[in-house]
């Protein structure tokens, strides 16, 4: 009986700290769920320096286009994002003459419909085409030159240096750009550029290419100098005449 007994002692032991063990246990941690939607207007906000650029990705919808687009396509997305010093170097006015169509188009012309990387803008085939177009969709695209520590892009009418990135992982890249990217199609000469009257000049000539000032002959300048013209040979006819009758 001694020796059941014994012989159970370990087992017992052994059981109990089974149990121990278990109760103290810490639960496993559960397994990460999928990774959210990806929210452009987030990325931005965390940036920090963006206000006037989110602002516009709402008004013009595009933000919410370009989270539905990012989220269901395969391509995936590049967005340049302009500082909010980069709008404050605008000229004055530069938006608000901007229909809402344009404004969208412009908008829309910081955004391409394709993942890049940093490596890929230094190699990619330009122009690189944009989600805006023109009339007969025609395509605004932008161009890339650079090398490895520095990227610029170009518009045709103006050009800037991809800072760095705010997001660089598929199927979205979000870089920083210094300047607004203007399209060429739409603020390149005698597009969105307001013409300025010719100047005048002081005396209320208009100038000529050389700086002088023309001034134009009035009506009386021109008749005077004939009448002075018709009263001397007139004169001159009558003297003629009086000297024929006394010799």
């Amino acid at each position: 009986m001694a020796t059941t007994r014994l012989t159970l002692a370990p087992l017992l032991l052994i059981a109990l700290v089974l149990l121990v063990t278990k109760a103290t246990a810490q639960p496993a941690a559960p397994a990460p769920g999928p990774a959210g939607p990806i929210n452009l207007t987030a990325i931005l906000e965390k940036g920090g320096q963006f206000t006037t650029f989110i602002h516009l990705l709402n008004i013009t919808q595009v933000g919410s286009q370009v989270n539905i687009q990012v989220n269901s396509s395969s391509e995936g997305m590049t967005v340049f994002a302009p500082t909010d010093n980069a709008f404050q170097n605008l000229k004055p006015g530069t938006l608000n003459q901007l229909t809402p169509d344009e404004q969208v188009k412009l908008i829309l012309y910081h955004v391409s419909p394709k993942f890049y990387s940093m490596d890929d803008l230094l190699s990619v085939s330009n122009p690189v085409r944009t989600q805006a177009s023109g009339r007969d969709n025609g395509v605004y695209g932008l161009n890339f030159t650079g090398q490895t520590n520095q990227i610029n892009v170009s518009t045709g009418y103006v050009e800037t240096r991809v800072s760095n990135a705010l997001r660089q992982q598929r199927p979205l890249a979000v870089y920083v750009v210094d300047m607004v990217l203007l399209p060429g199609e739409m603020f390149g000469e005698h597009k969105l550029s307001p013409i300025a009257p010719a100047p005048k000049s002081k005396s209320g000539g208009v100038s000529d290419d050389s700086g002088s000032t023309k001034k134009a002959a009035s009506p009386s300048d021109k008749s005077g100098s004939g009448e002075k013209k018709v009263g001397l040979g007139f004169g001159l006819g009558l003297v003629v005449l009086c000297l024929k009758f006394l010799f």
